[in-house]
């Protein structure tokens, strides 16, 4: 009889098994844990396969849980198509982790709607606010998402940027102790994969909100102090006080240095200083903005070495599949690797998405 994998048994303490399947992992297999089908959506509603299997032959380590399109049995037939595809159809069989939109609610069909964050903000209430973001991490487990892009933490100080409204307005205070309310609602305290919890995301990491010319992805020219003691606050509460487990980096420039390639920003506030050692993200194609959008890099793999060293961990979108060639070519130590896929595999490990990583369509 044959003796299953180490990182197959549930009994197994949670360290052995991240190290057993990492040490089972080719350097491409790593690399597809870093990256989402963001992008890839599928109209018609239905799973397909031959896309799965063309684009992400090694697996696929965020799936977006498509929301927009489907109704909610479409949503949980397509979530177990692919998770029964990366499950028998790929090497190691290691699921997908599945995120979804939740500022107010969770954004799907037949979900709860609540009012929007600047109307949330206006009650004033935390502790409301807590129960608020409770229900809707109840809703995303029962329809099969693990990770929501949630909350906003910008500080919203021209009216004239188009998403003024996703905010909880200009007060940092006031945009810190919601935002801390949220994550405990969303998450708990530290996130340990609760049945009726998903784990959360302070976005945009930063100064997103207060845009030059008021243009959405405009640069943010601030001196350092307004920074820490007013743009940067509300994350830093969400990262002390709310153990917050994602933090991603913001589409914008500050004072010529984009998000997604500053070291200072990434490693030395927020790690350094605020101690976070949870996931760094990208925003969807943030990454590919790089050479589109703030022309620092060249193309894809430029831009994926680029972020990746800069603190960048996963990402919404797929350049970092060309990480690959960075670890083959020594650009990037396979540890270094591995310390960011491990972090993708503790979440999985704690959801108990290899032992059932399935959504009961009832």
């Amino acid at each position: 009889m044959t003796t299953p994998a180490i990182y197959r048994d549930p009994s197994q303490p949670l360290e052995t098994r991240i190290s057993d399947l990492l040490s089972r992992m080719t350097i491409a297999e790593k690399c597809a844990q870093l990256v989402s089908d963001f992008g890839l959506d599928t109209p018609d509603g239905g799973f397909l396969e031959g896309q799965f299997r063309q684009n992400f032959p090694h697996g696929l380590g965020i799936l977006n849980s498509h929301h927009r399109a489907r109704g909610v049995r479409q949503t949980v037939r397509f979530l177990n198509g692919v998770q029964k595809f990366l499950l028998e159809e790929t090497r190691l069989g290691i699921p997908a982790l599945v995120f979804g939109e939740g500022l107010h609610g969770y954004m799907a069909h037949e979900a709860t709607s609540f009012p929007q964050a600047i109307g949330l903000a206006s009650m004033w209430d935390p502790q409301l606010h807590e129960h608020v973001f409770s229900a809707v991490a109840k809703e995303m487990r029962a329809r099969g998402a693990h990770y929501v892009l949630s909350p906003v933490l910008d500080v919203a100080r021209d009216p004239r940027w188009g998403r003024t409204e996703e905010t909880y307005g200009e007060d940092p205070y006031l945009i810190g102790r919601l935002g801390v309310a949220a994550v405990r609602g969303l998450q708990g305290g530290a996130f340990s994969g609760k049945e009726d919890k998903v784990l959360a995301t302070a976005k945009h990491f930063c100064a997103h909100g207060q845009p030059e010319g008021g243009t959405n992805c405009a640069p943010a020219n601030y001196a350092e102090r307004t920074l820490r003691e007013e743009l940067f606050a509300p994350f830093e509460a969400v990262v002390r006080q709310g153990k917050i487990g994602v933090v991603m980096a913001s589409y914008n420039e500050i004072n010529g240095i984009p998000s997604h390639v500053n070291p200072w920003l990434l490693k030395d506030v927020l790690r350094g200083d605020w101690g976070f050692d949870g996931i760094v993200i990208s925003d969807g194609w943030g990454v590919n903005d790089l050479y589109r959008l703030h022309h620092v890099a060249v193309a894809d793999a430029d831009a994926a070495l680029k972020a990746f060293t800069s603190g960048v961990e996963a990402e919404l979108g797929h350049t970092f599949l060309t990480l690959e060639q960075a670890v083959q070519s020594g650009q990037i130590p396979e540890a270094r690797l591995d310390a960011a896929v491990a972090k993708l595999l503790r979440v999985k490990f704690v959801l108990g998405l290899f032992e059932n990583p399935f959504v009961d369509e009832e």
